[in-house]
């Protein structure tokens, strides 16, 4: 009972905006399949994507936690872009796209989150402008462990950086070694005590098989 209610007082805000909508699995916001962006005299055509979100798709990429299955997108201006997106794990992920006409997709943004497995598919129109748009997952830390591609619109205006494969890194991640008096001492000593056990597991080896009649 709790769980309906404040799943109801979560919708009903929702529910008023156009283009949102939500139910207990998924949730997407600024959803816009009919109004033109400025500069479009017509939908240019249709296209369809599936992306599916997941940890298996950060397997190829040291350091990555969680991925999507494609790391780059190109449509034409003016497109009516049909996202089907699939979350594969056990926990809430987002394609999010940055950047949109804020006339249209209040604070520049289009949403698709699905709570856990299974998935929600949406659409909205893409401005007739060569841009490339930041696609991630909003969830804290998902977009830093992974979850980030783009969308390029006529070609795009460039890659974004740090894109699991693709770009790399604006940051990247170093790991030195600081070897001090006291490591290397430390390293001497635990050579000596793994040559030292290798010797003993020698002898017991060697003074159990003599014992034997």
């Amino acid at each position: 009972m709790i769980r309906i209610l404040a799943w109801i007082l979560l919708w009903l805000p929702v529910a008023a905006l156009p283009g949102h909508r939500m139910d207990m699995d998924s949730m997407v916001m600024n959803e816009n399949p009919t109004r033109l962006p400025q500069g479009c005299a017509e939908i240019a055509g249709d296209r369809t994507i599936t992306v599916r979100a997941g940890r298996k798709y950060a397997k190829p990429f040291p350091g990555v936690v969680f991925a999507y299955d494609r790391q780059s997108w190109e449509v034409a201006p003016c497109t009516r872009l049909t996202v089907r997106f699939i979350n594969e794990d056990h926990i809430r992920h987002q394609f999010m796209v940055h950047g949109l006409p804020p006339d249209l997709y209040p604070m520049g943004m289009f949403t698709i989150e699905v709570s856990g497995p299974g998935e929600e598919t949406a659409s909205f129109i893409l401005p007739p402008y060569k841009k490339t748009y930041l696609v991630h997952c909003d969830i804290a830390q998902h977009t830093e462990h992974g979850m980030k591609a783009q969308l390029k619109v006529a070609g795009g205006d460039g890659d974004l950086a740090s894109l699991p494969g693709l770009t790399k890194p604006v940051r990247p991640d170093r790991y030195p070694s600081r070897w001090t008096g006291r490591s290397l001492l430390l390293l001497a000593l635990a050579l000596f005590a793994g040559m030292a056990l290798i010797w003993l597991g020698r002898w017991l080896i060697r003074a159990m098989t003599e014992d034997r009649p």
